[in-house]
Order: structure tokens, then C-alpha cells, then sequence
């Protein structure tokens, strides 16, 4: 069979700065639009970041109607609730999402299903879903991050926890890309730090993945209807996602541990930002791999964990954290698929790596990891050996990730990255 010669590239129109989220309006007002959704959580609503976009659109004349109770990881049940009070409130001309990955994602669900027949499990990916392709224009949607690190304002993807299957899914259709980017590193930068640190390493593992995931000549050859969102490493999500990384080697630690008055965390800060957008239009093309396929029932399995500074009123472990931890373990595996892109990634994010084998890049995710405090692998947030089988069993059900991998992945693979990734250090 004959290889692929073709890569694709796409994102969403990007507007970056602190001050851009008051610019809402104009950019919305310009597509004809009246009467818009926006979708946010409790949190962020009661940080007042959503009133202030909602102030920006209705004073360029648009209507608003809020939906504030989007679910921090969200799940099947929650986007229903979102599509539900949607339909009844409706019809709107666009959807706005102020917010996290979680937020974002809530409004893609809801973008995709006032326009479209079925509900919402007709569209999630094969084989928890149907995988059914939109048969309409979605809403139009302008994504406002107040987190740094999901790339979801990026991307095509919509991730769920499907509470029945407890496995992590999500919809992957490029109609799902948001119309609008709107990157204000001001509503980020109040984040705490353990929501930093874990959105953090969602950032690098993008990144990252993207990075070493397989090259998009190496796939067999596709007719143009086959061709995907994630179509493996290529040379413009490689520029994006080495700009990620050397961004990320000398912001991160001082994102994490910043004091909020002192000029350097804000710096900090806002360089967190611009590398959450350049992993974003990185991943968003290339496809993320192992660790996030692991990191599905990782974060759906979870059992009594609760982690500093996000809510307590239930158990979780955040999704940037869920990728970490097995992350330096993934690496290991992939190595030997490509020993120049991990040792280069190892000297982005640290110049001062030694050595030319396997170990490199591990070694310098788990000093970045102890140094921002991300639990001490998977014991530390309640997972042990008799789980293993439980999380390969999830992860190979994330194939649509896992055929990004630079090389085959057999459950067998996953059963010793899993194992060995019970604790770090």
C-alpha cells in the first residue's frame, strides 16, 4: 500500500492579548449576530470574567442568554443538560464559551446539537458512540479560555466522561473548531496554582505528543474524505509545538510558583498563555498519543481523589494531571521510534539535560513534575496494581489516539507503561 503525501493544517482565527476578551462584540456584531448563548461555569461566573464578555455583546446590541452550569470535567450527562437548555432557550445565532476545556467543550456539544438531528451519543467517537457526522452547519463559537492549557479553543474535539461506561470519550469532527479564539492572558492569570501546575502539563503533553507522534508520511495513503483533524507530526505543528516548549522551559516553574505582585509572574503568566495557543495550533493538527489515551480512564475511573485547589465537592483528578502520570513512562516507550525528537524535546524544556539514551526526557518531566508538585504517580491518587488491567482496558479503547502513536501499542505496552508509572520518584 502506498504512503501518505499529504498533510492538512488548519485553526480557528486567533486573537490574542490581555484586554482582547473585551473585544467580544465587534468580533460577533460583525457575523450578523443578535442573540448569543454564552456557556460558562459557576467558578468562572463568579469571578465575574463571563459578565464582563456578556457586558462586551450587549453593548454592541446583542442579546444574551447565560448557561452557568457547565460541569468541571464534564460528562454525558452534564452536555445534555446543556444541549436541552439550549434547545428550549433558543434559537440563538452563536455560542460563546468563557471558561476551561470544560466550558469550551460544553459549548461544542451544544453548537453541534441545536443545529443537528439526534442526540448526543449519535456523535461520539466509535465504538462508545455512532460517530455520525454533522449533516448541518454548526453554531458559530468564539472560545475564551480562562485557563491555560486544555488547547480546546484550538481544536475539534469535544471530551466527556460517559458516567455509565465510566470511560472518557469525546466527538472529533472538524465542524467542532471554533469559529474564534480569544486568548486574554488577564483571565487566566488568576488561576491558583495547582489549577496551573495540572493545566500545565496539559500544555507539555500536547506539545510534546504532538512532537513525537508519527510522522504524517508514514501513514498509508488516504483518499480526501478519510483524512482526520490529527494527521501526525508535520513540519508546521512541529514549529508550533517547539515554540510551546521553550516557552514552557523557562515560564512554567515560575507560573506555578509566581507571586501575583511581582512584574516576573505576570510575565510568567501571560508566557503560559502564548504556549497553551502554540500547543494548541500544534496538537490541534498533529494529534496528542499514549498519554492521553491513557489519561481517559485514568480521569474516569476515579475512585476518592481530590486535588488542591479545584472543587471538593467530588472526586477527580484533572485532566492535565491525568496525562501527566503516565507520561515519562510513555516517553520511554516511544523513544526508539524516534531518539532525536525526545532528546531535542528534553533540551527545550532543559538545556542542561545530559545524555543520549531513553532516560532523558523522563528524567525531565519528573524534576519539572516534583518541582510543581503533580502527585507522585499513579498510586499517589489512589490507583495500585490490581487497576492496571482496568486502565489498558480503557486506554485501548482511545484507538483514535493510540493509531497516533509513533509506533504500534499493544495492551501489553500499555499494561507495562501503566505498571511502571505507579509512582516516579
Amino acid at each position: 500500500m502506498s504512503l501518505e503525501t499529504v498533510f492538512t493544517y488548519a485553526a480557528p482565527a486567533l486573537k490574542f492579548g490581555r484586554g482582547a476578551s473585551r473585544e467580544i462584540g465587534y468580533d460577533v456584531s460583525g457575523w450578523g449576530a443578535r442573540r448569543v448563548l454564552l456557556v460558562t461555569d459557576p467558578g468562572v461566573a463568579a469571578a465575574g470574567h463571563a459578565d464582563d464578555v456578556a457586558g462586551g455583546l450587549r453593548g454592541r446590541g446583542i442579546e444574551v442568554v447565560v448557561f452557568d452550569r457547565s460541569r468541571v470535567e464534564p460528562t454525558d450527562v452534564s452536555l445534555e443538560e446543556a444541549v436541552a437548555f439550549a434547545r428550549s432557550e433558543g434559537p440563538f445565532d452563536a455560542v460563546v464559551a468563557v471558561g476551561g476545556g470544560s466550558s469550551i467543550d460544553t459549548a461544542k456539544a451544544v453548537a453541534l446539537l441545536v443545529t443537528n438531528p439526534g442526540e448526543l451519543m449519535d456523535y461520539v467517537n466509535a465504538p462508545v458512540g455512532k460517530a455520525r457526522a454533522p449533516q448541518n452547519p454548526v453554531l458559530p463559537l468564539v472560545a475564551v479560555p480562562t485557563t491555560t492549557g486544555t488547547g480546546s479553543e484550538s481544536t475539534t474535539i469535544c471530551v466527556m466522561d460517559v458516567l455509565s461506561l465510566k470511560v472518557k470519550t469525546g466527538i472529533s469532527h472538524a465542524a467542532l473548531r471554533p469559529r474564534l479564539a480569544v486568548v486574554d492572558p488577564a483571565l487566566s492569570a488568576t488561576q491558583p496554582a495547582g489549577v496551573t501546575a495540572a493545566a500545565g502539563m496539559d500544555i507539555l503533553c500536547h506539545a510534546l505528543e504532538s512532537y513525537t507522534a508519527r510522522w504524517y508520511a508514514d501513514f498509508d495513503a488516504k483518499t480526501p474524505e478519510q483524512r482526520v483533524p490529527y494527521c501526525g507530526s508535520n513540519p508546521i505543528a512541529d514549529l508550533w509545538s517547539e515554540k510551546a516548549l521553550g516557552l514552557l522551559s523557562t515560564a512554567f516553574r515560575a507560573a506555578v510558583h509566581r507571586d501575583p505582585d511581582d512584574p516576573a509572574g505576570v510575565a510568567a503568566a501571560d508566557e503560559m498563555a502564548l504556549a497553551a495557543t502554540f500547543a494548541g495550533l500544534g496538537f490541534g493538527n498533529a494529534g496528542v498519543h499514549i498519554p492521553h489515551a491513557n489519561a481517559y480512564p485514568i480521569a474516569g475511573r476515579v475512585r476518592d481523589f481530590t486535588p488542591a485547589d479545584y472543587p471538593q465537592d467530588e472526586p477527580m483528578v484533572p485532566h492535565g494531571m491525568a496525562v501527566s502520570l503516565t507520561a515519562p513512562e510513555a516517553f520511554r516507550f516511544t523513544f526508539d521510534a524516534s531518539p532525536e525528537r525526545h532528546l531535542r524535546a528534553a533540551r527545550l524544556l532543559d538545556p542542561a539535560a545530559q545524555g543520549e539514551g531513553p532516560d532523558v526526557l523522563p528524567d525531565v518531566l519528573a524534576r519539572l513534575m516534583q518541582d510543581i508538585h503533580i502527585p507522585n504517580g499513579l498510586g499517589a491518587v489512589g490507583y495500585g496494581e490490581a487497576d492496571v488491567d482496568d486502565l489498558v482496558d480503557g486506554a485501548l479503547k482511545q484507538q483514535r489516539l493510540l493509531a497516533t502513536a509513533p509506533k504500534d501499542v499493544t495492551g501489553e505496552d500499555l499494561a507495562g507503561i501503566i505498571g511502571a508509572s505507579l509512582e516516579h520518584w
